[in-house]
């Protein structure tokens, strides 16, 4: 069997069009048509749904989608240990969440680039369902998100857990709220928040809904150094976690307001697809890496208190 029909085959699966797939291979489309037709030759079986838009994979096409993957995933990691050098070298393209992106991409990017010099990056952000439905699609190899207290990422996909963060409301110095308010008080205020699809605003939004109380949405702004900027304008008034106002540059603009009613928490995760393979001392390096940085901000506060 030649392991390029089998990567069109993938290609296909995963980008649901000849013509992405084509793209991904850098192929004509006519040339990658033959290697999946040259595949259903040697298995004899049909593995696309040729009517389906996008194409899907018939049953037979599940199963070999799901031997090809980790029988391409075998010979990466063959070729690895046999090189020279032992270095880990290809592709390894994480997806990162919004919230993450601006600690993920310093350290934790830095200490992969360090470690594994020949391991060519390629980072793209989403909120946690399009990067678990990425790494399903195999565009992927790895994800970092957060998602709220007692949400889990699927069982089909290997996740390690980070401890639970608390978040804070945070607003401006000046603001007129006491330093203990329940939801009702926050009612007037607008919030400074995340587009949909972020698992603050859905938990915002579904606290609020139980007390009936309505998500006023004054700016929707994916940086938390941003939002945290317009709270300290004036703007409105935002979650957070203590790490990113901790690392705030307008720190000193804001306060966080203890809401009686009200104590969120979000864990991150670092999530693969089973086996890591090749990938599995980037993806530990990277959670490692990932793990200090968020943990650097209390780490600091505790020794600040201890003096």
């Amino acid at each position: 069997m030649n392991t390029r029909d089998l990567e069109a085959f993938l290609a296909v699966v995963e980008t649901g069009s000849i013509v992405a797939a084509a793209a991904r291979l850098h192929l004509t489309q006519s040339g990658l048509s033959r290697r999946i037709q040259s595949l259903e030759e040697q298995l004899g079986v049909a593995l696309l749904d040729r009517q389906s838009k996008p194409l899907k994979p018939t049953a037979a096409g599940r199963d070999t989608y799901e031997h090809g993957r980790r029988v391409l995933r075998v010979l990466d990691d063959l070729k690895t240990e046999l090189a020279t050098d032992g270095a880990i070298a290809g592709e390894f393209r994480l997806g990162i969440t919004p919230y993450l992106s601006e600690i993920a991409m310093t350290a934790p990017l830095d200490r992969l680039r360090g470690g594994f010099p020949d391991l060519a990056l390629c980072v793209t952000t989403g909120w946690p369902d399009q990067l678990i439905e990425r790494l399903r699609r195999g565009e992927i190899d790895t994800a970092a998100f957060c998602l709220p207290e007692a949400a889990a990422p699927p069982d089909d996909l290997a996740a390690h857990a980070f401890d639970l963060q608390p978040l804070v409301v945070v607003v401006p110095q000046a603001c007129a709220l006491r330093s203990s308010v329940t939801l009702q008080a926050l009612a007037a205020y607008p919030w400074i928040i995340n587009p949909d699809g972020c698992g603050f605003r859905s938990v915002l939004r579904r606290r609020l809904g139980e007390e009936r109380l309505p998500l006023r949405v004054g700016v929707e702004a994916l940086s938390s150094d941003l939002r945290l900027s317009l709270v300290a304008r004036g703007a409105g008034i935002t979650l957070a976690t203590p790490a990113a106002l901790a690392a705030s540059p307008v720190r000193r603009a804001l306060r966080t307001v203890t809401v009686r009613d009200f104590a969120p928490r979000v864990r991150a995760f670092v999530v693969h697809r089973p086996p890591a393979g090749r990938l599995a001392k980037p993806i530990a390096c990277f959670e490692a890496a990932l793990k200090a940085a968020l943990a650097a901000p209390a780490a600091a506060k505790r020794r600040a208190a201890a003096r």
